[in-house]
């Protein structure tokens, strides 16, 4: 990709498993990179900032190739110009936090004066509303977890990376600290026009920081799209899950799909799909009604199930739902939203036979590969 802040085009294969991907960045973009856990996500992370060496391909970040098999070229991590903002801060407990700001710049042969002016400017900027010089003074015990975390941050963009990599950096906070620190890391990184990557399972981190989401799973990509894209119109079943919505898979008919057991799922298409496409049904958990017995009248779509789980969610109830005696397996993890009163009146518990029913308008058809 011309003018890429990053290129790369992977392999590297363990006893169990393989990453083969392709990924670039644009300058200044945000790409969010999700996954199930085993899916790859922290061996890219490893492999783009060199602490892992692939068995082929190569990576460019900027205009510098830090890696490239067949070229024999292997740049150490401390020299690809690439930040790293972990789950946990990381930060050298024996320094104080203008010392581990500074310490990126310094290393890099930056003079001492000006990599500290540099680091208090970026501790201000992290920390707004505190005293800058007095917070630049302390040492990681003497501050919060969240004021630990937006040092890291200062400390990953103070070397002004060409590459910084989010590695979960919200997963350890406490959830008074996550929207602040959500919102600061949307600031930063944009005001800076910094490129990254993110790393995440959460929606609404991708939602918010990201211009663009990758989907890996067993180390291939098997979505990718703007991020608007991927979290309305998934195409897999975990896509679905952190987006909140449900999914099916199947094959395109004229009326919705088929699943791979026959049954119908009617649905209206944005665009027409050829018959016999490979093709997933999208609906809203809170499009779904549900019933103790099998209901008569306008909805198309009538599945029954299983009741797995019941998960509150504020206002209203999430009823999990697994497949009956002898149900299909994509019954696996369809989902339902009902009020409060309306659990109590259903008198759900795990184990119960319920009716799942969804009107066919409230079903989106669409391809099942991007």
């Amino acid at each position: 990709m011309t003018g890429a802040a990053l290129a790369a085009s992977i392999r590297l294969e363990r006893p169990a498993f393989a990453l083969d991907v392709a990924i670039d960045a644009a300058p200044g973009e945000v790409v969010a990179v999700l996954g199930p856990n085993g899916s790859g996500k922290s061996t890219l992370l490893g492999v783009l900032s060199g602490l892992l060496v692939p068995d082929s391909g190569n990576v460019r970040i900027g205009e510098d190739t830090v890696a490239d098999v067949d070229a024999g070229i292997s740049v150490p991590p401390h020299r690809r110009g690439v930040g790293l903002l972990a789950q946990q801060a990381l930060l050298f407990p024996h320094m104080t936090a203008l010392a581990n700001v500074a310490f990126g710049p310094r290393a890099a042969g930056m003079p001492k004066r000006e990599a500290e002016a540099r680091a208090l400017s970026l501790i201000a900027d992290v920390l707004p509303g505190l005293d800058a010089d007095e917070m630049a003074r302390r040492r990681p015990s003497q501050m919060s977890g969240g004021q630990q975390q937006r040092v890291a941050l200062a400390r990953a963009l103070a070397p002004r990376p060409g590459l910084l990599l989010l590695d979960e950096p919200l997963a350890a906070l406490d959830v008074d600290a996550t929207p602040a620190m959500r919102s600061l890391l949307r600031r930063v990184i944009r005001d800076a026009k910094q490129t990254a990557l993110l790393v995440t399972h959460s929606a609404l981190d991708a939602l918010v920081l990201a211009d663009r989401v990758v989907v890996l799973d067993s180390g291939r990509i098997v979505e990718q799209g703007t991020t608007r894209e991927v979290l309305t119109k998934p195409r897999t079943p975990f896509t679905a899950r952190i987006a909140g919505l449900d999914l099916v898979p199947g094959t395109a008919c004229a009326d919705g799909l088929h699943t791979h057991d026959g049954t119908l799922i009617s649905g209206r298409f944005d665009d027409p799909l050829p018959e016999g496409d490979a093709a997933v049904a999208v609906f809203a958990p809170s499009a779904v009604s549900v019933f103790r017995d099998r209901p008569a009248g306008s909805p198309r779509n009538v599945l029954q199930v299983r009741l797995a789980a019941v998960e509150p969610q504020g206002d209203t109830v999430r009823l999990r739902a697994s497949p009956p005696a002898d149900g299909a397996d994509w019954l696996e993890g369809l989902a339902a939203d009902v009020t409060l009163a309306a659990a109590a009146d259903l008198a759900v518990e795990p184990g119960a036979e319920l009716w799942f029913a969804v009107k066919a308008t409230e079903v989106a058809v669409h391809p099942a590969t991007s």
